[in-house]
């Protein structure tokens, strides 16, 4: 597929030259996922990321990590932008490092996979790391997509794929539409008109559609017609689509379709939950398994007690496709520069995103979606069940809704234009500000961070 996509030259430019060149690395050797001990001339293996949710992985799926090999995690949260500083930071020392010191692998996430795919510092998974057409035939062509650099090379592979979907709360779904069926449901969602029109029902029944302001804001902004920044002027642009959420969202804020939460704020994690009076939430693969489980379930399960049908408002939620496909996050294995376990790598690689029996057993286990297309398409057509979902096959709808999902228009700005948008428009959802001024705010926060853009 042709891509679309590009990154500034000035952003690019900017970040290689605060970074020294790192040392160069051999191919690996082709390598079995059953092999039990993996070529390794390096003897810690220093692994970059911003939560456990990779470590756990890891630790469960992958059993060849050499006996004298030590995995070193870094962990750095994200808040205030730290782990990708803290990479950043580690990047300029690959050079100099000590062996033992230097990285081998930092995950990355989609809104700023460029910054790191179109430099020298994520090496080509295919001709440093040594994967095959044949070993990658079977991920989703989007995965792929995103972390490919602009001049065509694959830097980076993962186990997950995150296409999104809407999960409602069935026993509101049954007072609101008179059923929780998720086909009728999904007819009654089936565009934005006809959510909006469910919205004002459920608002006559003393619920909430929606929690929050940035509910419904990757849905919107998955389907634009533009990239954020255009290649050849490098002016902002805003897409209809972008503002088609503004004028959605205060109006939901006005009638009281919402809560006037905002994502990962106590608010917005108490709606999920038994006392919730909200119809339901924008949500991907990842979402569904491990932040609405966790948010529904009572103090007791939160703490490590046994989730079960009857325990919180476990079985109470369910999902459809909703108005749009879309999707939600995802996480990428990058191999750094300057690497010296080539073959580790490679196999660990191949184990995590490329072995179907492994990805099959990592969505058994744990619910999530893997970047497997003949595997989930095994799954979505198996009596495979959710308990939590009521025993719905939600494999089935990701399924459909995955191929759907259009990455053409992204760019190396999405994250920080996206947060810096969702911030400014706060203040006109409160009847702080008005639209103009907003879209003023924005302009000038949009600047301040990206100096190399125009209005």
């Amino acid at each position: 597929m042709t891509k679309k996509r590009f990154v500034s030259a000035t952003m690019a430019a900017i970040f290689a030259a605060s970074l020294v060149a790192g040392c160069g690395n051999g191919g690996g050797n082709n390598s079995s996922t059953t092999t039990a001990a993996k070529k390794s001339d390096g003897k810690v293996l220093n692994i970059y990321c911003w939560n456990d949710e990779f470590k756990q992985r890891y630790e469960k799926y992958y059993k060849n990590t050499p006996s004298d090999v030590k995995v070193n995690w870094v962990i750095t949260p994200n808040d205030n932008n730290g782990y990708q500083n803290a990479l950043d930071a580690a990047l300029k020392k690959q050079d100099s490092a000590p062996a033992d010191e230097k990285i081998d692998i930092f995950l990355i996430e989609a809104d700023y996979a460029l910054k790191y795919t179109d430099t020298e510092y994520a090496l080509d998974v295919k001709n440093d790391i040594g994967l095959t057409d044949d070993d990658l035939k079977d991920q989703y062509s989007y995965t792929k997509e995103i972390v490919t650099s602009t001049d065509g090379k694959l830097k980076g592979v993962t186990w997950q794929a995150t296409p999104g979907l809407f999960a409602y709360r069935r026993s509101i779904a049954k007072d609101v539409l008179g059923t929780d069926d998720p086909t009728e449901v999904q007819k009654a969602l089936a565009d934005w008109n006809k959510f909006n029109d469910v919205a004002k029902q459920a608002s006559a029944k003393g619920y909430k559609m929606l929690s929050g302001y940035d509910d419904s804001y990757r849905t919107f902004s998955n389907n634009v017609s533009k990239p954020w920044v255009d290649a050849k002027t490098s002016k902002i642009q805003i897409d209809d689509n972008l503002m088609k959420w503004v004028d959605q969202t205060k109006t939901f804020t006005d009638e009281g379709y919402n809560n006037k939460t905002s994502l990962w704020s106590d608010g917005w994690n108490a709606d999920q939950g038994s006392k919730g009076k909200v119809f339901g939430f924008f949500y991907s693969t990842w979402g569904i398994n491990f932040t609405l489980l966790g948010n529904s379930l009572d103090k007791k399960e939160a703490d490590g007690g046994k989730a079960e049908v009857g325990n919180g408002i476990f079985g109470d939620y369910a999902v459809c496709q909703g108005p749009q496909p879309y999707y939600w996050g995802g996480t990428w294995i990058c191999a750094a520069k300057g690497t010296d376990n080539v073959d580790l790598v490679k196999d660990i690689m191949k184990t995590l995103t490329c072995d179907k029996t492994t990805m099959k057993q990592i969505t058994t286990d744990t619910q999530d979606y893997t970047n497997t297309t003949s595997g989930m398409n095994e799954i979505a057509n198996s009596d495979f069940k959710s308990d939590f979902l009521g025993g719905q096959n939600h494999i089935k709808l990701f399924a459909e809704v995955a191929p759907k999902i259009n990455m053409k228009n992204m760019s190396s700005y999405d994250q920080g234009l996206n947060e810096e948008f969702q911030k400014a428009f706060k203040d006109y959802f409160d009847g702080k500000v008005t639209k103009d001024q907003a879209l003023e705010n924005f302009y000038k926060a949009a600047l301040e961070k990206y100096p190399n853009l125009k209005k």
